[in-house]
């Protein structure tokens, strides 16, 4: 599977649980380590070593700060990149790996073991920056060269789009790059992964069909799964035939999609999001092998239009470097008056203090100059991309944004719109934005005319 993953130009990232086993709290079977040895293997309550400490949710936290639990870990990674050749590690519940006791470690120490195997030293890692423990939430304070899970970006994305107050400003910080949070020494923008949705909680599908998880099958009375979900119905709950309010969930489905596409850092999809896929409301749907997990890949009109959509707005990101950014923005401008980017109002005017504090505020301009990409090509020369506009609107009446006017020559072409209408031109400088849409605007320079 990996070789043939490898042809096709597609790396493997292996998603890794070394932080508890199947054996479940004291109580639980014994099936692996606690018959070798329950106190090499496993944090122990340090008041009643008969009971484990659970930081994992699961009822046990494996203990890898030991020798032998350390060695399980390393020969097991090393297993998967030499002999199965991944590309890298997604790290489940990271904290729980750097837990001394009830405590969490030098995260730091903990990751640069990995980083002096050989075999481990160039593979991508990346965190789940978090444990179900004490002190466990360590989103920002991981290493150089690690990855994280960002939700923070996930959760102000959903609440913007819903259209709650006062998010544009947590909005700019997140979609460029959560410097508040990856600011240390050496890290980028790719330290953040971003992600709306992912394996655990709602689709992309259902959080726009559903107020509240309905987990009911799961066996558990409702009582599992997060609460916390900042999802909407936009006017009843679950599947609908009616056609404005299917429209207008696959248009803010969009608005997500594109904003995940064109925001710094590294964009995570769940499966079967860009195909619109439902598990009819269930947000804790890993014990269900059946059709609320599976994905149907006989595609209707619906699930065809959104698959397009995604290929379109990643097709974009890759071929306009300045939406990946190596490096976070500059706080102020160059020496030469240039700005990285620029933040605006709808009357095309950049944002003041007291816009940012506007708790009524539902729209945000992005200006991205081109030059601003600071991507090199293979002679390590600066490759300037185009210049782009980024109009996201989450409020429920249409908006007029007035488009900046540039020193440079040229005009601005409406390249793409998450709302099922056509892109407009631009008329007396200014366009229409649709309720809860996103709109891409480029910069088009005309051509020197030859001689």
């Amino acid at each position: 599977m990996v070789r043939a993953l490898h042809r096709a130009g597609l790396e493997v990232i292996l998603d890794v649980v070394y932080n508890h086993t199947p054996e479940g709290s004291e109580l639980g079977p014994t099936l692996v380590f606690r018959g070798l040895d329950n106190a090499s293997y496993y944090h122990l309550d340090p008041g009643d070593p008969s009971r484990y400490l659970d930081h994992t949710g699961c009822g046990n936290t494996l203990d890898v700060q030991r020798p032998r639990g350390l060695q399980l870990l390393l020969d097991s990674l090393r297993y998967w990149v030499e002999v199965m050749h991944v590309d890298g590690f997604r790290f489940d519940l990271a904290p729980a790996l750097a837990r001394t006791g009830r405590e969490v470690g030098d995260l730091a120490r903990c990751f640069e073991l990995l980083r002096q195997d050989p075999a481990l030293a160039e593979v991508k890692l990346i965190v789940e920056p978090w444990d179900a423990g004490g002190g466990g939430y360590r989103l920002g304070g991981f290493p150089p060269g690690i990855s994280e899970w960002n939700d923070r970006y996930r959760d102000t994305l959903r609440r913007f789009w819903r259209g709650d107050q006062s998010h544009v400003a947590q909005l700019a910080t997140r979609i460029a790059g959560s410097v508040d949070l990856f600011h240390q020494a050496d890290r980028s923008p790719f330290a953040s992964v971003n992600f709306v949705a992912c394996h655990d909680g709602f689709t992309l599908r259902d959080l726009v069909s559903y107020e509240h998880k309905h987990n009911e099958a799961n066996g558990e009375g409702g009582a599992d799964g997060s609460n916390a979900n900042w999802s909407a119905s936009w006017g009843v709950e679950g599947a609908s035939d009616d056609a404005r309010i299917s429209g207008l969930r696959d248009q803010i489905a969009r608005s997500m999609l594109a904003t995940l596409a064109f925001s710094q850092g590294v964009p995570m999809l769940g499966h079967g999001d860009e195909l619109g896929r439902s598990q009819g409301g269930n947000n804790n749907a890993y014990c269900h092998d059946d059709a609320t997990t599976w994905i149907d890949w006989k595609l209707d009109e619906r699930a065809c239009d959104l698959l397009g959509f995604a290929r379109r707005v990643f097709d974009l990101r890759a071929r306009n470097p300045v939406l990946r950014r190596r490096h976070f923005f500059a706080d102020a401008q160059h020496a030469d008056g240039a700005r990285d980017i620029l933040w605006l109002r709808p009357d095309g005017s950049e944002m003041k203090i007291d816009d940012w504090e506007n708790p009524l505020l539902r729209t945000l301009g992005v200006l991205l100059p081109g030059e601003a990409s600071v991507e090199l090509d293979e002679r390590g020369e600066p490759i300037a991309g185009d210049t782009l506009l980024i109009a996201l609107h989450a409020g429920g009446r249409a908006v007029r944004f007035v488009l900046p006017a540039l020193a440079e020559p040229g005009r601005w072409e409406h390249t793409l719109c998450s709302a099922y209408t056509a892109p407009q031109e631009p008329s007396g400088g200014a366009v229409r934005i649709a309720p809860h849409s996103l709109s891409l605007f480029t910069r088009r320079v005309p051509r020197a005319t030859e001689p």
